[in-house]
């Protein structure tokens, strides 16, 4: 049998991307800002259906420039949600705030607004309402985002939609990022779409934009000598990883359709296999699909996440656990959480039940078999022991 590594989400290429950086040199635009850098903004603005675009060098970038621009200060608390990567929260540990996690909902995975309409009650009570709401799109799939920006208009609270792993994903035929105060997206290596690496802030926020352009430029002021009246950051992506970004953009639905058709050969191929079910998708959304994901209960399918990990591992096949929850991460074990209900929060068991599986838009139908065949072999092998006497 075939044994090359298979990973779980590899950069694809569409093939056009020397032409763009070919372009770059021929130009001697190389320097870290360009033509291809203000084109990519545009065009990505325009996907997005939103009025502007700023490209830095990570999503992590563009979610520290929101909170900069919201003026998130030392003291201040912001909401975010739990089920999700370190780095949607380690900005607001940057600016010297408090991160307050939200529960997800089983709906969606995401950010639960019933545990979020708890929050924001206590935190009038206690007179400290956050100065934002960080809502993260799972997996490719968006958040409860009517029912989250109804509260959020209530108390007032801008909202910074981490659309990390949702472009091209929509809610109620609204794009992914498009729905807070400001849109994050990122162009790491294992995206739906890449850069290298890199990321995007998007707004309506004219104003906001340009502050973000000066910000992420070192904050030089404008004089012909250098000189600088507060602290900025070296954030900006260069014009050669923007040349990447357009080539990619254009082939963007394309990738989205392709991991879609991945998801729904999953989904085929192992219904009939008790205890796994599927990541959910929203009524009147459309997810990327950028990682297929499911939860396995162990009690009804007879074996465990662990079990499946470890048989992938064996065919050199790249699998991973559904993210940890901040609330259970050692760097935040003393901040507040908040609940989806009374039991077990939903972001526990999504992490002790969840494995996200291979789904590269580049995966062949041969490769995907290979992984399907290895989780029935499990199940045959959890099948057969519990016949045992």
């Amino acid at each position: 049998m075939n044994n090359q590594r298979i990973y779980l989400s590899p950069p694809h290429l569409s093939g056009e991307e020397e032409l763009y950086i070919r372009e770059a040199f021929e130009s001697n635009w190389i320097a870290p800002l360009g033509p291809h850098v203000n084109a990519f903004e545009e065009e990505l603005a325009n996907y997005a259906g939103i009025r502007g675009a700023v490209a830095v060098s990570s999503g992590t970038a563009a979610i520290h420039l929101a909170l900069c621009l919201l003026g998130v200060k030392k003291g201040d608390r912001v909401f975010c949600s739990t089920l999700t990567f370190v780095a949607s929260a380690n900005p607001i540990l940057y600016q010297g705030a408090e991160p307050v996690f939200i529960d997800s909902e089983p709906d969606s995975w995401n950010m639960s607004p019933k545990a979020l309409e708890q929050a924001l009650m206590e935190a009038v009570k206690e007179g400290q309402l956050p100065k934002a709401v960080i809502v993260v799109n799972l997996y490719g799939q968006t958040a409860k985002m009517d029912e989250i920006s109804a509260l959020c208009e209530f108390y007032r609270i801008p909202i910074i939609e981490d659309a990390a792993e949702s472009l091209g994903s929509t809610y109620r035929g609204k794009k992914s990022g498009s729905f807070g105060h400001f849109g994050v997206f990122s162009f790491n290596g294992n995206k739906i779409i890449t850069t290298s690496g890199g990321g995007a802030l998007i707004s309506n926020d004219d104003e906001s934009l340009s502050r973000a352009r000066f910000l992420a430029t070192q904050a030089r002021d404008p004089a012909p000598h250098y000189q600088h009246s507060q602290m900025g950051y070296n954030y900006r992506l260069s014009n050669l990883l923007a040349g990447v970004g357009r080539a990619q953009l254009k082939v963007l639905e394309d990738r989205i359709e392709a991991r879609r058709a991945i998801f729904r050969r999953y989904e085929e191929a192992l219904v009939n296999v008790p205890g796994l079910r599927m990541m959910p998708e929203l009524e009147q959304s459309y997810s990327n699909r950028w990682l297929t994901t499911l939860t396995i209960n162990e009690r009804e399918a007879g074996f465990s996440v662990k079990e499946v990990l470890s048989a992938l591992d064996k065919e050199n096949i790249e699998a991973r656990p559904v993210w940890k929850p901040l609330h259970l991460q050692p760097l935040f074990l003393k901040n507040a959480f908040y609940s989806h209900n009374r039991g077990k929060p939903i972001s526990d068991s999504l992490f002790y039940q969840g494995i996200c599986l291979p789904s590269g838009s580049s995966l062949t139908p041969e490769e995907q078999a290979r992984v399907i065949q290895c989780i029935y072999e499990v199940y045959k092998k959890a099948g057969s022991s519990l016949l045992m006497p």
